[in-house]
C-alpha cells in the first residue's frame, strides 16, 4: 500500500475494510487501476499507521491460531506437545494410559523468563473452552501482567513450617509412640528453623544447602534425617499444587553431587558395658533412688528397649502371674510380646505401685506423662558412666546368654522381641512359651545381683513344661 498526504487528480474514492480504520480520522482510501492509496492528514498519519499496522499483525496471528481439530487432539496419543497457536498446546503424556492437559507457555513480562500455566485436562476442558482461556492470557501477558503471579496470589501459598506441621499431624497416626512426633518436631523446628517462613514454592537448593552444611560432617545422622524430613515436606507441597519442578533436597543425583561424603554412622552397635562390669553397675543403681533407676533396672531385667520401659502401663502388667504383656502398638515388629518378670523384676513392680499416680508404671514429673526418653541416659550420666549406652544393656544380655550359658539362641531373641530369620526359626519362636523363658529372665536377674561374673550358667531341666 502506498501513502500519501493528499489524494492523486483522477483518482476516485473506494471502500475497503480499512474504512473502520479511517473513520476516527480524516483519511480516505482511493484507487486507480490496481494501485491504492492511503490520503492521511499530517496529524493523523502516525496514529493511522499503528491502527493499519494492527491490522495486519492481527492478520497474521490469525493464522497462526487454532491450528488444532478436535479430531487431532483426540486421535494423537504420541507423548508431547500439540501446538494450537499463541502459546496454547496440549500436552500428552503416558504409555499405557495416555493423558492429556493443556498448558499455556508464555515468557515473564518482567524479565522474560518462559513460564507455563496449566488449564487443565481435556477431559474437563474441551477445545473451545482452553482457546478461550489462552486469549485472555494472551491479554494479560500483552499488558505487561504476570498470570502466574495472578494465579498464585489467588491460591496462597502455605509456608514451610505450616506445612511440615500438618505432615506431622498426618503421620502421627502411623507411628508407634510419641518418639517420632517429638524427633519430626524438633527437626523441623530446630534445624530447618531458617526454612520455616519460606513460602514452599521459593525453597531453592541453596536454601536447604544452607541447613544441612552447618551438621553434614559433625552430625551426619541427624543431617541424613533433617534432609529425608525436607525431602518428605517438599514432596507433600508439590503433590498439594505448591511447587513445581525438581524437589531441592533430593539426595540422588542432586544434593550426592555437591555435598561431601558423610563420615560412616554407627548405627547397630550401640557401646556396652563389658559382662563382667554389669553386677557391679546394677548394685550401684540399685542403691540409688528416683523413679528413673527403677526404670533402668526394670528395663536391664527384662532385656526391654528403652521405649517399652518408659511407656509400660500398668494395664500391661499381671503381678499375679508374673507377666508383662506388651501389646503390638508399642513393639518395634509390631506384634504382641509377653515378658516372664522375675522376682526383683516383681519387687520393682510392687515398689512403684506404691507411688502410683496414673496409668504409667513409671510416671514423669508432668501427670499423665511418662519418663522423658532422656530420663535413662541422665541416670548413666550421674553415675559417671559415659562408655555405654541404654540400648547397650540388651547387647549384654545377649552376649551374656550366648558366651555364659546354655540356653538356645531362639529363646534369647525371643527375650529380646527380635525377629528370626527362616520359616523354621519362626516356627520355634510361636511356640516358645513364656515360662521356657522364665528361668532364662530368671537367671540373668541373679547374676545382675551376684558377683560370680564368670560362672556358666545351665538350663534348668523339667520332666514337664508348663505352657503359656
Amino acid at each position: 500500500m502506498l501513502w500519501r498526504r493528499e489524494c492523486p487528480e483522477n483518482w476516485t474514492p473506494y471502500a475497503s475494510r480499512y474504512d473502520r480504520i479511517t473513520t476516527d480520522f480524516t483519511a480516505q482510501i482511493c484507487h486507480r487501476s490496481s494501485v491504492f492509496v492511503l490520503y492521511v492528514p499530517p496529524k493523523s498519519e502516525d496514529s493511522v499507521r499503528a491502527n493499519v499496522r494492527a491490522e495486519v499483525d492481527g492478520e497474521v496471528m490469525a493464522r497462526e491460531l487454532h491450528k488444532l481439530t478436535n479430531l487431532q487432539i483426540t486421535k494423537t496419543t504420541k507423548p508431547g506437545l500439540l501446538s494450537d497457536g499463541g502459546g496454547l498446546y496440549l500436552r500428552i503424556s503416558g504409555a499405557e494410559t495416555v493423558s492429556r492437559r493443556w498448558v499455556f507457555l508464555f515468557r515473564r513480562p518482567s524479565d522474560g523468563k518462559r513460564c507455563e500455566i496449566g488449564l487443565g485436562g481435556l477431559n474437563a476442558v474441551p477445545l473451545a473452552k482452553a482457546r478461550k482461556k489462552a486469549s485472555g492470557l494472551r491479554t494479560q501477558v500483552a499488558d505487561g501482567i504476570d498470570p502466574l503471579a495472578i494465579k498464585q496470589a489467588e491460591r496462597r501459598i502455605p509456608t514451610f513450617g505450616e506445612l511440615a506441621d500438618d505432615l506431622i499431624r498426618q503421620l502421627e497416626p502411623t507411628w508407634r509412640n510419641d518418639k517420632h512426633k517429638a524427633q519430626w518436631t524438633m527437626t523441623m523446628r530446630e534445624y530447618a528453623k531458617p526454612l520455616r517462613s519460606k513460602p514452599v514454592d521459593a525453597i531453592e537448593t541453596s536454601d536447604v544447602l544452607n541447613v544441612l552444611q552447618p551438621i553434614w560432617q559433625t552430625k551426619p545422622e541427624t543431617a541424613a534425617r533433617v534432609r529425608g524430613r525436607i525431602e518428605k515436606v517438599l514432596d507433600s507441597a508439590k503433590v498439594k499444587g505448591f511447587r513445581r519442578g525438581e524437589n531441592p533436597a533430593a539426595w540422588r543425583g542432586h544434593l550426592a553431587l555437591v555435598l561431601p561424603k558423610r563420615p560412616a554412622l554407627s548405627r547397630g552397635h550401640h557401646q556396652r558395658m563389658p559382662i563382667d562390669d554389669v553386677p557391679e553397675f546394677m548394685a550401684k543403681l540399685r542403691e540409688r533412688e528416683g523413679i528413673a533407676c527403677r526404670c533402668l533396672e526394670f528395663a536391664i531385667l527384662t532385656a526391654a528397649r528403652s521405649g517399652e520401659a518408659l511407656g509400660a502401663l500398668w494395664a500391661e502388667i499381671d503381678l499375679d502371674a508374673k507377666v508383662w504383656t506388651l501389646p503390638p502398638h508399642r513393639m518395634k515388629p509390631g506384634r504382641e510380646h509377653r515378658v516372664p518378670l522375675s522376682a526383683r523384676s516383681i519387687e520393682i513392680l510392687k515398689e512403684m505401685a506404691q507411688l502410683r499416680d496414673g496409668d504409667f508404671v513409671f510416671p514423669g514429673m508432668r501427670r499423665g506423662k511418662s519418663l522423658s526418653n532422656m530420663a535413662l541416659e541422665m541416670v548413666l550420666r550421674r553415675m559417671r558412666i559415659d562408655d555405654a549406652t541404654v540400648h547397650g544393656f540388651r547387647s549384654c544380655f545377649r552376649d551374656w546368654t550366648g558366651n555364659r550359658t546354655l540356653y538356645p539362641r531362639e529363646l534369647a531373641e525371643h527375650a529380646l522381641s527380635h525377629t528370626i530369620g527362616d520359616k523354621a526359626e519362626q516356627a520355634y519362636r510361636r511356640d516358645t512359651a513364656v515360662e521356657r523363658r522364665r528361668p532364662l529372665m530368671e537367671a540373668w536377674a541373679n547374676f545382675c545381683r551376684s558377683h560370680d561374673a564368670g560362672v556358666i550358667v545351665f538350663p534348668v531341666l523339667r520332666s514337664s513344661q508348663p505352657s503359656a
